[in-house]
């Protein structure tokens, strides 16, 4: 399958979706970001789900009340030291008012479905993926007949492309028709009829028609166009049949929202326009999503072999996970990544643009950890285009944002609620572990002032993201208290989403968020300080804000230091009244060395050691697929790379589905992760793989790039063609048996910079445009200054 793709940019699978009744669960995806189809791969009835990024129902967007005198009662609960009391101070008073606000679900558009002859058994089964093109496949052996079956999702002309071919002239019979896609929550039932009842499908010539209406009176649906090269066509009322085919095309285009007739009209038409010609569209497409897709390239090991997913799985189970495994899992996470999002549309969802349920578990945009996992890796890979998304998502909801400070806490500025949907920024989760978090948008901030240093945008500086960030730090100048030491109190403070050891209630059950609120978690005051640095820094390049400068600094001078334990590792909480809880799969506190900045080695190596002791008290079973992957770029920030590796492996192990879909934990319960009754499908985990690899292969700051800080003693030889930094690109690679390194620097803009070269070697070379000159920090480091469209290459002389 797929000849001439390499092996680490496809997969490729021995057995169909067979996940009992979510089958959907272990389809293979293809999308352009607005449009997901999720292919099952069965052979006699195939089905093709299909979404829309805009598809979304079974929202309430409540009015919040004015409970913002709630937080001085709160404080004064905490002062007497009545902590659980002050805990659900807020949440009940918000209850108690009436309030009542949910989040959207997104909603499956439908389903295309293809039922086809067998005139015998099948044999020589495989479906993939062509991660180099998008495209999806199923093959199968009758007799002497080969089928072929191919999807990709137009980044061109915006519509899904469907081919079904066969080595022999006149072998393809199938019919074809569009359904609503079914349930498999009893629960659901009534919304599934409701929406049943709205269907309507027809068949005319060599079209399908399909539309079901929406609880806000909004039609939504598809049109189909079937191309059949030999043989005959029969329209039924519903579908159409083709028999004896050499070849079928079927085009569809797809709506989320409108009046069908006048939807379907207008999609008619465009499809009247396309050629029908597959492999002409698939060039049309591949010119947009091939540069996407190679943007950045990584190779980690020279082996030729070719293993099906369900091979590298079961190396993984048995053993470790092997390097074809984690190169693999780099692409196909990128590949869904540019697949399930892009400008315009929505930000990259935990199912990605493949959910197969009506009101799934988690698919929210979720800001104290998720969303921003999905983005970590963008700007290195060469994708800090798709930043845009999520930073407008976020834009869109700022007056509900400004409604929550200003109810919730009396604050100006911006409180925003973890959870959020299209159109719905207000609290929604009533639970004090939320309710009481109000960091949200202060890392957020993190993405927009990163995508301003990867970019250089000044005009995206001035009019998006310092705006925002100013607004944040509104919210803090009202919010905190400070203390007779003139340092500041923060309180409430969660430190997602963990409790206290010494509040944890003695229970041979778990017991979610028992008492989260607390004083002073590290990670509220590793945002705030983040914020307030890059916002004073970048007012101060763009001549902003001058006035606030001078506050901000205030502020700075304000927060107090990190604290340690007893035994030297860095409090989760920076009050004594707070035990640390390492039974916990969030590393909230470890915020300052990642996914923030501020500790490096170099400068602290005292605190450095405390961040990584406490990583390394976090207990096994605690832990989900997402926090395994955040582990994993943890250790690689310290450089401990064997352990960064055994993070991915004990993943591969516990959360990884045949189709490599990540889910929330091991629903098998072998005792890597967490125990829940369900396992959700949650890509945050699939993305933060990519982060994680990159992490261990380059660290970027805006003043400092690492070559392999945490490489793998597995990982002997490599290569990378363009990751990114603030100011430029590089490309490199390694090989430790022959001690050898090379690696080429390429500036965008006037560069100034310290690397830090690889540990295994000594003496290096250097030859092209660019200052070198020896750095304080030691041996291995060096400062370069590059002026733009200059190149830099770096020779290993050993």
């Amino acid at each position: 399958m797929f000849d001439n793709t390499s092996d680490r940019n496809k997969l490729v699978l021995q057995y169909p979706a067979s996940w009992w009744r979510n089958m959907w669960r272990e389809a293979l995806p293809a999308g352009n970001g607005e449009i997901g189809a999720a292919v099952y791969g069965a052979i006699k009835k195939e089905t093709i789900l299909l979404n829309h990024s805009g598809l979304w129902h079974m929202g309430v967007k409540g009015e919040l009340p004015d409970v913002s005198h709630t937080l001085k009662e709160t404080r004064e609960l905490m002062d007497q030291g009545k902590f659980n009391e002050a805990n659900w101070r807020l949440t009940n008073e918000v209850k108690a008012r009436g309030y009542f606000s949910k989040l959207a679900s997104p909603l499956p558009l439908g389903d295309l479905q293809v039922d086809m002859s067998c005139e015998a058994g099948f044999s020589d089964y495989s479906r993939g993926i062509n991660m180099e093109t998008g495209e999806v496949n199923v093959t199968w052996n009758e007799g002497e007949k080969r089928f072929n079956r191919s999807l990709f999702v137009s980044h061109a002309d915006n519509l899904i492309v469907y081919k079904m071919e066969a080595n022999r002239i006149s072998s393809i019979n199938a019919k074809l028709g569009f359904r609503l896609h079914p349930t498999d929550m009893p629960r659901l039932q009534d919304r599934y009829d409701e929406l049943r009842s709205t269907v309507v499908t027809k068949a005319e010539g060599s079209y399908l028609f399909y539309k079901a209406t929406n609880e806000d009176g909004e039609d939504f649906g598809a049109v189909c166009k079937i191309y059949m090269e030999g043989g005959q066509l029969e329209t039924e009322q519903e579908e159409i049949s083709c028999y004896n085919a050499d070849r079928l095309i079927v085009l569809v285009k797809v709506f989320a929202k409108g009046d069908s007739e006048q939807q379907w009209s207008q999609l008619k038409s465009e499809l009247d326009e396309m050629s029908g010609n597959y492999e002409k569209m698939l060039n049309k497409h591949l010119q947009i999503y091939q540069p996407l897709y190679f943007s950045s390239k990584l190779q980690l090991t020279n082996d030729k072999a070719e293993y099906s997913n369900e091979e590298l799985l079961l190396q993984a189970y048995k053993g470790k996970a092997p390097t074809r495994l984690i190169e693999k899992l780099w692409s196909y996470g990128r590949y869904l990544f540019i697949s399930g999002t892009k400008a315009g549309a929505q930000p990259f969802a935990m199912y990605g643009l493949w959910h197969g349920d009506y009101q799934l578990m988690w698919s929210h945009r979720m800001a104290n950890e998720n969303i921003q996992m999905m983005y970590w890796h963008a700007s290195v890979g060469g994708l800090s285009e798709f930043n845009h998304t999520l930073i407008d998502y976020y834009l869109s909801l700022m007056d509900d944002f400004r409604d929550n400070a200003r109810k919730l806490y009396g604050c100006g500025g911006i409180y925003i609620p973890a959870g959020s949907t299209p159109g719905i920024g207000k609290p929604n989760q009533l639970v004090p572990v939320i309710m009481n978090w109000t960091s949200a948008a202060g890392w957020l901030a993190q993405h927009f002032y990163a995508h301003y240093q990867f970019s250089g945008n000044e005009k995206f500086l001035k009019e998006k993201a310092l705006p925002f960030m100013k607004e944040a730090a509104m919210f803090y100048e009202d919010f905190l208290v400070t203390g007779d030491d003139g340092l500041y109190q923060y309180y409430p403070s969660v430190s997602p989403e963990n409790t206290p050891g010494n509040y944890m209630p003695v229970s041979n059950e778990p017991i979610p968020h028992p008492m989260p609120t607390a004083i002073n978690a590290a990670m509220d005051f590793a945002v705030l300080k983040e914020l307030l640095v890059n916002l004073i820094e970048g007012s101060s390049r763009v001549s902003m804000y001058k006035e606030e400068i001078l506050d901000w600094q205030d502020m700075l001078a304000k927060i107090p230091d990190y604290e340690m334990n007893q035994d030297g590792s860095i409090k989760e909480w920076m009050n004594d009244q707070f035990e640390d809880n390492n039974e916990h799969r969030h590393l909230s506190h470890i915020y300052p060395l990642f996914p923030g900045k501020e500790i490096i080695r170099e400068e602290n190596e005292a605190l450095f050691n405390g961040f990584q002791k406490a990583v390394q008290k976090r207990k096994l079973g605690a832990q989900t697929s997402w926090s395994f992957a955040h582990m994993a770029s943890i250790y690689a920030r310290l450089a401990d790379s064997n352990r960064s590796l055994q993070c991915l492996d004990h993943l591969s192990r516990s959360c990884l589905l045949n189709n490599l879909y990540t889910v929330h934990n091991d629903w098998r319960n072998m005792g890597l992760s967490m125990e829940i009754e369900y396992a959700p499908v949650q890509m945050d985990a699939n993305l933060g793989i990519v982060n994680a690899v990159q992490e261990m292969l380059l660290y970027v700051s805006s003043d400092m790039i690492r070559f392999l800080p945490a490489l793998p003693d597995e990982w002997t030889e490599g290569n990378v063609d363009d990751f990114y930094f603030c100011t430029g690109k590089v490309s490199f690679d390694w090989n430790l048996t022959e001690r050898r390194f090379f690696a080429e620097i390429i500036s965008t803009r006037k560069t100034e910079i310290t690397i830090c070269l690889p540990n295994y070697l000594t003496d290096y070379a250097w030859k092209g445009n660019g200052e070198v000159t020896e750095s304080d920090y030691g041996k291995r480091y060096r400062q370069i200054t590059m002026k733009p469209d200059q190149t830099l290459k770096i020779f290993s002389k050993e």
